[in-house]
């Protein structure tokens, strides 16, 4: 029994079979002599370009597929039908917040003065950039309630590596930079590798019954030598800490700052500012929070917002205005030969951890995450914090008679269950997110956070309608009915997919990233 076996139902009306081809490689297409180009004869003298290009001469052109125009525009088209996109449907994804992004947004960012903006044009030339660059650390200073930032780092994980040189650097101006930080269990896996390459020891704090720290033992651990706690708040588990007022206070007390990562600021953007409860240092997710692409290899922004105390630590240059301008957010400072009120980069930082990014960040990131927070005002992103939360309530309010919920405390932008009832009939987290694949929806995370055995982590975001929700919703039901009556089906899911079950493990560890041709 398929998918395609199932009566039409709201658990799988979102898909139907689609006569999908398979596809060759284009060098597996080509053949020799076939070209999707004719070019005219040459009108100039040729050349001897052996003799121009010397040792870069190659005596045998390189291999190339040798194809038509009509199979070129096939190929590709044909490739585009296999893949999954927020055009077509909801990402479940729960930690790496996969929301759509407004098309105004990539409008705004491909206007020709912003977009082929050169980063070593004078600054004189560059007012227009800069104003933007201002704003939008004007507007993110607001939200996160803190008093200085950069947007020089390329990515949350890249932030929260800037966000830690500043309490070492701070650290260090004391006379100690101390040797260890506390992170919890249920934390990102990247903040204790950022403290690790950042030269500290890591120090594991257990979450508590509800999920959040356990204040007795943070009260013991931290000493002398912690130099910060980082927390993500809400957690990984979608808990908000109740108790971070307190938490900040028996850091404080003992000369430790409070770092935040702020991948999870979606859930609280209008309502509560991280500066106003005792975050000292902390990174923002643009494409998580304020809506630019999620990168996948390509340019992201992680901006780290800080207290005065920390702002002479912070990556040089920093974005300055000519003395003359009053009520403006750049930092006031001189600047020869540039005019009064005009903005400036300051280079002379003696106290600078120094650069961490050849440029001063991804413009094209700004731009989008300005024109989202001004396309939305302060009441639209409160909305849409509040739609977050609302959404992932509701999957956890259809979802926990069927699903363990290992934690009962109150849900925030993302709900995590586990696969304990299903895992009676020998059906696993992952085995369920294949099988999702087959009801037309891209898997949830899986077997994260670490701390919930057989985790399946689930964000709806604000992004979808009620709609789409409740075909979500249907799906994963079916799925739980399908693990008790007929649990082969989906441990051997997907089903619709051009391949089913592949050896992950070994895809990981021995990779085929190169066509080589039959011999």
């Amino acid at each position: 029994m398929t998918t395609n076996d199932l009566p039409i139902t709201q658990a799988n009306q979102k898909v139907r079979p689609h006569p999908t081809q398979n596809e060759a490689l284009l060098f597996e297409k080509s053949s020799p002599g076939k070209r999707a180009y004719k070019l005219p004869p040459l009108d100039v003298p040729a050349v001897d370009a052996k003799a121009m290009l010397g040792a870069a001469h190659r005596d045998t052109p390189g291999l190339l597929p040798e194809i038509s125009e009509i199979e070129i525009i096939r190929h590709f088209t044909r490739l585009s039908t296999w893949n999954y996109a927020i055009d077509l449907g909801m990402y479940p994804l729960g930690s790496c917040t996969m929301k759509y992004n407004p098309r105004v947004n990539e409008f705004v960012s491909r206007i020709e003065g912003l977009a082929e903006a050169h980063p070593y044009r004078p600054e004189s030339h560059a007012q227009g950039i800069l104003e933007i660059i201002d704003l939008l650390q004007r507007c993110l200073l607001e939200i996160t309630g803190m008093d200085a930032i950069t947007l020089q780092p390329a990515a949350g994980a890249h932030g929260e590596f800037t966000g830690i040189l500043l309490t070492r650097a701070w650290h260090e101006s004391q006379g100690n930079p101390r040797g260890k930080i506390l992170i919890p269990d249920s934390a990102h896996g990247t903040n204790p590798a950022t403290a690790a390459i950042c030269g500290y020891a890591v120090e594991n704090i257990k979450s508590n019954s509800d999920g959040g720290i356990d204040l007795d033992a943070l009260a013991r651990q931290v000493d002398s030598e912690t130099a910060a706690l980082m927390l993500t708040n809400p957690s990984t588990l979608g808990v908000f800490e109740s108790q971070i007022h307190k938490i900040a206070d028996i850091l404080h007390a003992k000369g430790a700052l409070l770092y935040m990562d702020g991948a999870n600021m979606n859930a609280l953007v209008g309502k509560v500012r991280p500066g106003d409860f005792g975050v000292d240092v902390m990174h923002l997710n643009l494409h998580k929070t304020f809506s630019t692409p999620h990168g996948g290899g390509g340019p992201g922004s992680g901006p780290v917002a800080c207290k005065a105390f920390l702002e002479p630590f912070l990556p040089t240059p920093v974005l300055v205005r000519k003395k003359g301008a009053k009520g403006r957010g750049a930092r006031e400072a001189g600047g020869e030969g540039i005019e009064s009120g005009a903005l400036h980069w300051d280079y002379n930082r003696p106290h600078s951890v120094g650069r961490v990014r050849a440029f001063y960040g991804n413009t094209g990131m700004f731009i989008r995450a300005l024109a989202y927070i001004l396309a939305n005002g302060p009441d639209g992103l409160r909305q849409t914090t509040e739609d977050a939360v609302l959404n992932a309530n509701y999957i956890r309010s259809k979802l926990e008679d069927l699903y363990d919920l290992p934690y009962s405390t109150p849900s925030m932008h993302e709900a995590v269950f586990s696969d304990k009832r299903q895992l009676v009939h020998g059906v696993k987290t992952g085995d369920i997110a294949k099988r999702l694949i087959d009801y037309g929806f891209h898997p949830y995370t899986v077997s994260f956070p670490l701390i919930v055995h057989g985790a399946l982590m689930i964000e709806p975001t604000e992004s979808e309608s009620l709609e789409e929700l409740n075909l979500f919703i249907g799906a994963m039901r079916s799925i739980a009915r399908e693990a008790e009556e007929t649990p082969d089906l989906v441990k051997s899911a997907p089903h619709s997919t051009r391949v089913s079950r592949l050896d992950e493990v070994q895809a990981a560890r021995q990779p085929v990233l190169r066509w080589r041709p039959a011999k």
